[in-house]
């Protein structure tokens, strides 16, 4: 059975591990695993603690002792206060991810809590990156793709 809750602090090495899982296993890391655990473990108690300004959520495999199988981050983005009638916050969804033996309608139920959070909290606008492979689960959920985003790489 899965459970999804709120991620906290306390779930730092655990959604690290997750975030090592995710991206090490599409691209070569350029960071040896520890140090990159530890970087990484660092920032998620940060984000998630009190002066932090993410929110993630987690699913738990309440079978397997609560071991977290998923994650899902959101950044709320505060526009400056506006005289006309436009909600005030947009967001960023980030680092969707599920395990692959726990896969088949987890990243569903997570992305709906991130979506029911926004929704309950004035966000109007949610933009993410998708892969190739989430994409078509972001279109099912209203996402479209909009040409109004510009982008510069800094360098």
């Amino acid at each position: 059975m899965i459970a999804i809750r709120s991620a906290g602090p306390s779930d730092a090495r655990a959604l690290a591990e997750l975030r090592w899982e995710f991206r090490a296993g599409r691209d070569a890391p350029t960071e040896q695993h520890d140090t990159f655990i530890a970087r990484c473990a660092a920032w998620i108690d940060r984000e998630l603690g009190d002066a932090g300004s993410c929110r993630s959520w987690i699913a738990e495999d309440i079978d397997d002792g609560r071991r977290i199988v998923g994650q899902i981050w959101l950044r709320p983005i505060d526009k400056l206060p506006n005289p006309v009638g436009e909600r005030e916050r947009h967001a960023y969804i980030s680092n969707l991810y599920v395990a692959p033996a726990s896969r088949g309608g987890i990243g569903t139920k997570l992305l709906r809590t991130a979506l029911e959070w926004a929704s309950a909290n004035g966000v109007d606008r949610v933009v993410l990156w998708p892969t190739a492979r989430s994409r078509t689960l972001y279109l099912r959920h209203g996402f479209t793709p909009k040409g109004d985003v510009l982008e510069l790489t800094c360098r």
